[in-house]
Formats: C-alpha cells, structure tokens, sequence
C-alpha cells in the first residue's frame, strides 16, 4: 500500500486528466493536519482545452430538447441520492465540516438538481397572437453558450450546484473551477454526470487558482461567470469580466446579523445563535456573525450563551457526536486569531477565547489539526474591526443598542446586505423589520434564511455584483438571453415599402 498523496487531475472532455502545468498544491485534512492529495493547478492552456472542449459540445447539447436534457438530470438525481454519503464523507475529509452538515449540503445541493429537471416548464416562452394586423410576437430564451462557475471552499458540493444544474439543463456547457481546498467532490461529480450519460465536453472540472481564474475571465468562449467568495474578489471579477463582455453573477461577502427583541423566546434565541454561529466552524457566508441585543434582553441570553459555547462538542467531524469541526486550513486559522487579537486590543470585552483550545480534545489523531474553539465578545462596537469585516470563523460578536429603530439603523450602516434575521413574538415588529430592512435574505426567528431551490439565493449592497441572484428562476434568466420573433405572413398582392416606424394597428 502506497503512501503516496492521492493526485488529483482535471476533468475534459468526460474523463480525469493530469494536470501538465507543473504547478500543485497539498490538500489537507484539516482535522488531523496531514496531507492527504495533490491537486493540480492548470495554467492558461490547460483552461483552454477544458473551454474547446465545452465550445464543441455546445452546438449538440443546446439544440437536444428540453425534455431530453431534463431527463439526463434526472437521472444524474437519482445518482447523487445514491451517492450521498459518499459525497458527504469527501466534505468532512477535505474541508472538516461536520458529517451531518455535510449531508445536509450535498442535500440542498441535490434541491436545485431537482429544480433544473423542471427546465421544459423553465424555457417556455411567451406568446401574443394578433400583436398588430397579420402580426404574432413571441419570445424564447436561448443558451449562452460556454459558462464557467468559480467556486469556494466552504461548501464544494452545494455552490457548484447553485450554477451548473440551470446552466446545462438550459443548453450551456460548463467549466468549474472548484477551490483547490477540497477539489474531490466535482470529480465525483463530473462522473455521475457522465453515468447519468450526459454528453462529453458539456461538463468540465479544472482544477486551480488565480492563473485558472483570470484564463476563464479573458477566454473570449467563455460567456458568462458565476462566482461566490470574498468581496475584493468578487467586485476584481465583476469589474473584469464586465470589461470582456460578459454576464457576471458575483457573490462577495457577508457580515450577517441577528436582532433580538426582548420579547423573543430565550432558549430559542441562544439555540439558534450556538447553531448559525458556529455550525460549520462559522466558515459560511450566510453565519450569523453578530448579535444585536435590544433593550434588556441581553442580559438574559449572555450567560446561556457563554454555557453554550464553553460546551460545544469540537470534534473531528467523522464523529457523530460533533457540532463543530476544525478550521479548513492552518492560514485560516491564524487569520482568524488574528481578528480575535484585535477585538481585544480594540477594547472588546471577550468572554470565550477559542484560542486556548486543544486539539487532543477533539480525537485520536487530531493534535495537528487546524483547530480553534468557539468565541464569544460582548460589547462591541460600530468602529472595531471584528465589526466592520467579515472574519468566517467560529467567532459571535454581540452588541447592546436601546431599541428596534437603532437596531435597524445598526444593520442598514453595514456595508454588506447578506442574511439577516429577527427573533421576536410581535408581529408588528417582524413585518417592520423584514420592509424596512436593506438586506437580500432576511429570517424572522430563523436564523439562517437560505432560500430553497425555486427562489433563488443573494445579498444586497457589497455582499452581490450583478444584476441576478443564483439559482431560480434567476439562474435561468442569467444562463440564457431572451429572443424576440415577430412574423408576418403578408398577402402575396401586397406591395410597397413601409418608412415609417411600425405600430400597433
């Protein structure tokens, strides 16, 4: 038996190649800090080949009918469901996420392959007889063409689903370019594509980081982008691809907050706090990173909420007993300390310092992970660091304002427009707070508002780039461009020019 990593390739053309480029990168597992691949990191022409690989299979795939696309993805469905388990375990080995979650993410992944089988009802077009004399006007959406999805590492199955299920259902072929943290999942993926007998070339997976990035921002095949990570970096591919002419749909970064009202159910509120704080080790983008407490109410949750996270079972996410995991890598982790120092020295009272904990705790194994426990501040404030930027780490701000309308005004200040939610028993107070509220998704008493398949998932402000949501209806309007058709038959006697503009007659 070889001790060797494992390699991982790219995906072109319906079958793993080798990466040729030289370049490669250790992929860890982060509970027990030991390398356990090498992915390949594809140069400009390597991301070349996966693009003509995806041009030349357009033609074919765009022009199937509909109903035959769909019946391909459905029986890429049925396959994901039997895969689950195994998709779910290459989560927690790669990225450290507890299995559960992981099960839970390949899940609602699997929710928007359910949806694109729908695409027959999806691409109906509209149609008005008689719009003017002898005159029918309809419309249709087309496909793009070649589409490429960037992905993150936080959730490596779910978010390549958020794109590539519309975009191929609706006739496009696809590059993904996963995050080289945890790049094994789209390689399964991209086989139980190919078993389902989706065509060669309409599916392609490379593998990568800048370099891949800028080749399929400036390929001129590649028509459409959809990304999800951090706000530089998606306001850097919103600006760039918009210069090459392409539709962009950008997801950037999240700072999400909870107000507590003081009428809200306590136990309720310090439950689903614990859970959307810290679940996944606070490495989603849709966490709940700040509590804002009005009024009294503080002084009930704080001190079950220090029991609470004193108490979390961090643990390595093979273990079903566990609520939290590791972080994903070592770099993550001291970026993280590295706001936890600063909340300190910026005059945050902390109440749970995560830093201290110990990775024996957490298993056999597991001294050498990438371990951090959960954190908790009180008394934060507007000005602090820990408040102004999105840290993505197991880290709970919490902050004091007097009433509703301050925390309101608290929430609209902050530059990103992610998630937000309210936990309150007054009616009153939720309808207020989800109109007038300048957030994309909002949750009254859930904390984490994830739209399902059929509505679609996005911020406001600097939290989306673009123009769309993902998935939906709105990833259907993003992966394909509406056509207009008016015909008329005229009488073959009719005869003379028309220089006037035409009007409804």
């Amino acid at each position: 038996m070889s001790n060797q990593p494992e390699q991982i390739g790219h995906y072109v053309q319906g079958r793993v190649v080798p990466g040729t480029s030289g370049r490669k990168q250790n992929v860890t597992n982060p509970a027990k800090g030991t390398v356990i691949g090498e992915v390949a990191l594809a140069s400009a022409v390597e991301v070349d080949q996966a693009v003509k690989a995806a041009a030349a299979a357009f033609p074919a795939w765009s022009s199937m009918p509909a109903v035959r696309r769909a019946r391909i993805m459905f029986k890429f469905l049925g396959l994901l469901n039997e895969h689950r388990d195994t998709l779910a375990r290459m989560i927690t080995a790669e990225h450290g996420k507890v299995f559960t979650d992981a099960q839970g993410e390949v899940t609602r992944g699997i929710e928007v392959v359910e949806f694109a089988c729908g695409i027959p009802q999806l691409l109906k077009g509209d149609y008005t007889e008689q719009v003017s004399t002898n005159i029918d006007n309809w419309t249709l959406r087309q496909a793009l063409g070649v589409v490429a999805g960037v992905t993150p590492f936080n959730f490596p199955v779910m978010v390549p689903m958020w794109m590539f299920p519309v975009a191929i259902a609706c006739g496009n072929t696809f590059v993904l370019k996963p995050s080289p943290l945890d790049p094994s999942p789209s390689l399964l993926i991209a086989e139980l594509f190919k078993e389902a007998g989706l065509p060669d070339g309409v599916f392609n997976v490379v593998q990568g980081d800048k370099e891949a990035v800028d080749a399929l921002l400036e390929h001129p095949e590649v028509k459409a982008i959809s990304f999800v990570g951090s706000t530089p970096i998606a306001n850097h591919i919103y600006e760039v691809g918009a210069r090459q002419g392409k539709r962009v749909q950008a997801l950037g970064g999240a700072k999400n907050h909870m107000v507590v009202m003081p009428d809200a159910d306590i136990d309720q509120v310090v439950d689903a706090l614990i859970g959307a704080a810290f679940g996944s080790a606070g490495e989603r983008c849709m966490a709940i990173s700040v509590a804002v407490l009005v009024g009294d109410v503080a002084d009930k949750v704080m001190p079950k909420l220090i029991e609470r996270t004193r108490a979390l079972k961090v643990l390595d996410g093979e273990n079903l007993a566990a609520e939290m995991g590791p972080i994903v890598s070592s770099a993550a982790r001291e970026r993280i300390q590295g706001y936890i120092e600063q909340g300190v020295a910026e005059g945050a009272r902390l109440l749970v310092d995560g830093r201290g904990f110990d990775g024996d705790q957490a298993g056999a194994g597991c001294k050498d992970g990438f371990w951090l426990g959960g954190t908790l501040f009180d008394n934060v404030t507007p000005d602090m660091k820990i408040y102004r930027e999105e840290i993505f780490g197991p880290v709970l701000a919490c902050m004091r304002v007097a009433d509703f309308s301050e925390a309101v005004e608290l929430v609209n200040a902050h530059e990103f427009g992610n998630g937000t939610a309210c936990y309150t028993r007054d009616g009153h107070v939720a309808r207020e707070f989800a109109l007038r509220i300048q957030v994309g998704m909002v949750g009254i008493n859930v904390p984490i508002p994830v739209p399902m398949a059929w509505h679609g998932f996005g911020g406001w402000k600097r939290s989306l780039f673009g123009d769309t949501h993902a998935y939906g209806e709105e990833g259907v309007r993003f992966y394909t461009k509406q056509k207009s058709v008016m015909q008329r038959w005229p009488n073959s006697t009719a005869k003379g020019a028309e220089f006037a503009m035409p009007t409804a007659k």
